[in-house]
């Protein structure tokens, strides 16, 4: 056999090989998602984002036939359940369900945190928006954001606040606030909402920020009291409280929750993933639900608009911090 025969036999039998094992490798593709999914979440369970995650777990562990499993892993102003996610294996079995707070702002002051790390997650799908809530303890006696700021500028020092975490969006949203009044209190990072909340209605904390979703049980108890909100529009469940804006402080920015992979997800397990939770977002009892926890829909629907929010977001916080000349070493 010339070495040209023996060249179109191999190159044959090769192609004949390809042929045989392409449904194989195909149908393995297809196979997806063939074990549980673990979707980590950087915030302690009974959290607003905790509570938000394991709705859409699921919802998902339905359509996609197949267990999602909550893990949550706070601390760390985020870092903690994040870095787990960025070391994971990129095969769609690790995601991420994380906030602005940890994405965008905790990056944005606290120079530990690397914003390309945060840039380098690939965006699945952003699943609620709103914003964050101010409180006081019910024996401060304000009752109005301008009432707040005269007191504690009245008694500089003497008062803390008190939020879910250090670089987090209340404590950035509050160091703004001072920055604009003069204000002078300082900050305490509390690992969970729970402990925040225990601790103001209990008046060893006097001031306090949180997600409204865990904060409205006391509100209706009396055990706290609202003071202001930083969003664009009033929550859905405490349309009594205002927004920042409407008492003179305009805060721009938004907060919302988000979905996000590894580095190097396949972009059609991403896409995959986006589809079921634009499913699970259109369910008229999910709007519902959101309502109740004082969440909105959120008006992004795609990956690739919640990628372009994290690229503007980070700037806009950034931007922030410096004008508010806030960086923290962690």
């Amino acid at each position: 056999m010339s070495l040209l025969k023996k060249l179109l036999a191999v190159a044959l039998c090769a192609e004949a090989v390809i042929a045989m094992c392409a449904p194989g490798l195909v149908q393995a593709q297809e196979a997806w998602p063939s074990r549980p999914i673990q979707m980590i979440v950087p915030s302690s369970a009974g959290s607003g984002t905790d509570s938000l995650a394991r709705v859409m777990a699921q919802r998902l562990s339905e359509s996609l036939k197949q267990a999602v499993v909550v893990e949550n892993r706070p601390g760390g102003s985020g870092v903690i359940g994040t870095n787990a996610v960025l070391k994971a294996a990129p095969d769609g079995y690790t995601i991420l369900y994380t906030t602005a707070s940890n994405m965008v702002v905790a990056p944005a002051v606290i120079k530990s945190i690397s914003q390309e790390a945060r840039k380098s997650l690939v965006p699945i799908a952003q699943t609620a928006v709103g914003g964050v809530l101010l409180l006081v303890s019910p024996d401060l006696p304000v009752y109005d954001l301008p009432g707040l700021i005269e007191f504690v500028k009245a008694n500089p020092d003497k008062y803390s606040y008190g939020s879910w975490g250090t670089g987090s969006s209340a404590h950035l949203t509050m160091e703004w606030l001072k920055k604009q009044t003069g204000m002078k209190t300082e900050h305490v990072a509390y690992r969970t909402s729970s402990q925040l909340l225990t601790e103001l209605s209990s008046g060893v904390l006097k001031i306090g920020w949180t997600d409204p979703s865990v904060a409205v049980p006391f509100l209706r108890s009396g055990k706290v009291r609202g003071i202001a909100i930083a969003g664009n529009v009033r929550s859905p469940q405490l349309a009594n409280v205002k927004t920042m804006g409407e008492q003179g402080y305009k805060f721009g920015t938004v907060g919302w929750f988000g979905m996000f992979a590894p580095a190097g997800t396949s972009p059609a397990i991403v896409k995959r993933l986006a589809d079921e939770v634009n499913k699970v977002q259109a369910l008229p009892e999910i709007a519902a639900l959101m309502k109740r926890q004082n969440f909105e829909p959120p008006p992004v629907k795609s990956s690739a608009q919640l990628g372009e929010i994290v690229q503007s977001d980070l700037q806009v916080w950034t931007k922030i911090a410096n004008d508010a000349g806030i960086r923290l070493e962690e």
